[in-house]
Order: C-alpha cells, then structure tokens, then sequence
C-alpha cells in the first residue's frame, strides 16, 4: 500500500479534520483573548465554521464537500446518540418533562406560518412584477428552514421538474442561508435576552464549582480499569449507531418491497431522521443496562455522564464546524428578490410564532426551548442544540429532549405537509387552495398547543 502524500484517499480525512481542528482552535483563541467577541456570545463553533467558510473563499483551502457532509450527517446521530445514553440525574428539573407531541405541534405549526408566508411572497411577486414566478416555491421555506438541506434538495428538484427553473439551487440556498439566521439572528437574540436580564448563560463559568461526583460515580467502572472509560462510552454510542443504521436499513428495505411509491418518501424521512431512531435505541440500551444492574447481571454503571456530555459535545462542534463550511449559493441570481423576501420574512415570523406558542408549552424553560427551537426551525437540528448549549450547557433541562421527541410527533403530525407541497403546483387555483389549507392547519395546531399548554402552565 502507498502510505505517501500521492494517497489522497489515504491522507484527506486526516487534512480535512485537521481543518476543522485548527478552525477551532483558533475561533477559541479569539474569542477568549478578544473580549469584544467574547461579549457577543459568539460560540466557538460557529466562529470557527466562518473563519474556514472564509478561508476557503479566500482559496486558501479546499473543502471536500462530500467528506464534510458525511461529517454533518453522522455528527448529528452521533450527538444524540451518546446524550440519549446519559442516565437520569435525580432532583435536576424532575419538575419539568419533555413534551413530545406539544413540541411535535409547535414545529409542524411553525411549518405552517413559514409555509403561508411563503406562499404569500410567491403568489404576491406572481401576480405583480415577476409573473413568470413559480407560485409554490412559497413552500420551499419550510422545507429549508425547517426540515433542513435534504428536504430543500428533494422538494427544490421536484419543483424545477415541473417547471421552477432554477428550483433545485433555490432550495439548497434557503436551506443554507436559514442555518446562518440560525446562527447569527439566535446568537443576536441570545444578546439582547442577556442584556435584558433573562438569561444567564455560564458555560464555562460554572463548570470549576462541580464536585467529584458530577464527574464519576461510585458504581461506575472504576478509573483503573484495563480498558479507557471514555473508549466505553465511544463504543457504546459507535455500536448504537450501526443498530440504528440496521434497523433503517432493514425498515426501507422492507418498505421498498411492499410499495416503491411508499418508498420513495418514507425511506428518505427515515434515513433523514435516522437520530431519532438512533436516541430511541440509545434510550432502550440504557433502560437495560439499567434493569440489568437492578438484577445483578452485571455490577457496574458503564454509562458516564461527564464522558458522554464531553463526547457529544465534540460531535456537535465537529458537525457544526462542517456545516458552516459547506455553506454554498449559487444559480439563484434571477431569484434574488424572492429568496431575500423569504429569508427575512422567514426569519421574523419564525421568532415572533415561537415565542407565543413556546411560553404555552415549556413553562420554567421557556427561554430554552424558545432559543432551541429557533435554532431548529431556521437552520437544523444542530443549530438548535448550538444555541441551546450557550444557556444549557449540560442539557439539564427537558428542551434538548423536546428536539427528539418533538421531531419524532413532527414527522406524524407533518404528514399532511406532503401531500401539500405535492397539490400547490399543479394550478394557480390549487396555489390558493394550498395557501387557505396551510392557515387552517395552523390554527388546528395552534389550538392544540394553546389548549394542552394552558392546562399545564401557566403564562409566564
């Protein structure tokens, strides 16, 4: 084998994380020796996912896209995966439980007012000064905003088939720029709820007053043990992950064989979701090791708090790091007026709806699921856990879990979104008819949200 520098297959993996290290490295480097920079609350993550989005602009890099997609994709997985083994801590907001099915409507109604302000935009520009305008790429705002690039491309390219030129880059762009809004709109509001008082973010301030306890348990495994205790976690959450990747597997396979059309959407959702299914398995090891432990199969806690948090916590930077790099606009210059449109009134519109709908359902964490769930539904599911972290940085509260549980009753609860973004193209008249059922969704799942949220909470 040729282990030298004319391997690129060997050596790019290693360049490419190297990248990615360094971007880090030096995002931290600033942000603590500049304080202005420190003061915008600005996480190193994202400083250092600019910092290489610059570089590579510059031509000073080269980004492999592909290998940084990869990264993205799994990272988010991998992330959730090794938070979903964490065993429970007693007395830390047992108070406060995540909310599946009401978070599980707040993002599908959030798909909902993305979508008819969307449409508002398109059938507006339409029927005025772009009459040439695709009238349903309204609808590509929440396909990029809240289910993210995959929905973005797979949406975008359906639309450019049926005649939306340009349909597909449109899509990616939105889902691109919604991840910037995620973090560069989150981290503004993460500063202005600062200086108002209401939130008190502390990563790294808090982290010298934990005691031993937090960082290792007596019936753990034992620090002198033969083997690294943060291997244990690492092959845990690794092992996880390839079940997690079986059972999908073994699911679109199964669904391919019965009907190709049914394939055809649930097998992307699925392999879309795979973190879901991958944090439910994490969940159903840890509930075992855990009756096992009860019975006296085995002796030994293997899960570490501390490890687990620790080793998500480089995934997301990682993920993050990655999908800020990838960032990449093109073949959108004769859309320009509408993307900017969408864009900021996406933006907007997702703040001030979560906002109302978030204080009916998270109660004592408000501002966490607000700020999680923006970060979400603008950009990913890791723009979320990013912005969340700055004010939660060990995810004591249920709003990471929301995230989860939410987007699992989201893919139920978004069915009909479907069969929406499939019936708005087909006429003008089915672009109106798509507009007034997308507003009386909304307000089914914002009655949902307000009834459910009131007999729990009380507003804050």
């Amino acid at each position: 084998m040729d282990y030298s520098a004319a391997n690129t297959a060997l050596w790019n993996v290693i360049i490419q994380l190297s990248m990615i290290a360094a971007a880090i490295l030096a995002a931290n480097f600033l942000r603590r020796t500049i304080s202005f920079i420190r003061g915008t609350m600005l996480p190193v993550a994202v400083l250092g996912g600019f910092l290489l989005l610059i570089v590579k602009h510059l031509g000073l890099v080269h980004i492999d896209y592909d290998l940084m997609e990869h990264l993205v994709y799994h990272g988010i997985a991998l992330g959730f995966i090794a938070m979903s083994l964490r065993t429970p801590v007693k007395g830390i907001n047992s108070s406060e439980k995540a909310v599946g099915f009401r978070s599980g409507a707040v993002i599908v109604s959030t798909y909902m007012i993305q979508g008819a302000v969307g449409l508002i935009i398109t059938i507006g520009l339409g029927l005025t000064v772009m009459p040439k305008m695709f009238k349903a790429a309204g609808l590509l705002l929440p396909m990029g905003f809240g289910q993210g690039p995959g929905q973005a491309n797979n949406i975008g390219s359906t639309y450019q088939a049926l005649g939306f030129s340009g349909g597909h880059n449109f899509g990616l762009a939105i889902a691109a720029v919604g991840y910037l809004v995620a973090c560069v709109a989150g981290v503004i509001m993460l500063n202005i709820l600062r200086r108002q008082g209401k939130i008190h973010p502390g990563a790294q301030e808090k982290a010298e007053k934990y005691s031993v306890d937090y960082f290792y348990g007596d019936d753990e495994q034992p620090i002198s043990a033969s083997i690294d205790k943060l291997s244990v976690q690492l092959a845990m959450t690794v092992l996880v992950y390839l079940a997690a990747y079986l059972l999908t597997r073994g699911l679109t396979t199964g669904i391919a064989h019965v009907s190709e059309g049914v394939a055809a959407t649930l097998n992307t959702l699925l392999w879309g979701f795979n973190f879901i299914i991958g944090s439910a398995l994490a969940i159903l090891l840890r509930v075992i090791l855990e009756k096992c432990k009860k019975q006296g199969l085995i002796k030994r806690r293997y899960q570490n708090n501390y490890l687990l948090n620790r080793l998500s916590g480089a995934f997301f930077d990682i993920m993050i790091v990655a999908g800020i790099a990838c960032i990449d606009i093109n073949g959108i210059r004769e859309l320009l007026l509408p993307f900017i449109l969408l864009i900021a009134a996406g933006a907007v519109v997702t703040w001030f709806h979560l906002r109302f709908v978030c204080r009916k359902v998270y109660g004592d964490y408000y501002y966490e699921g607000l700020l999680s769930m923006y970060g979400m539904l603008t950009g990913t599911i890791s723009s979320g856990v990013l912005l969340l972290r700055e004010i939660d940085p060990d995810f004591t509260t249920p709003a990471v879990g929301n995230l989860i549980t939410g987007s699992s009753f989201g893919i139920l609860l978004g069915a009909p979104v479907l069969v929406l973004v499939g019936i708005a193209p087909k006429s003008d008249v089915m672009c109106l008819v798509t507009l007034a059922l997308v507003v009386i969704y909304l307000l089914i799942l914002d009655v949902i949200v307000l009834k459910v949220g009131r007999e729990k909470h009380g507003s804050k």
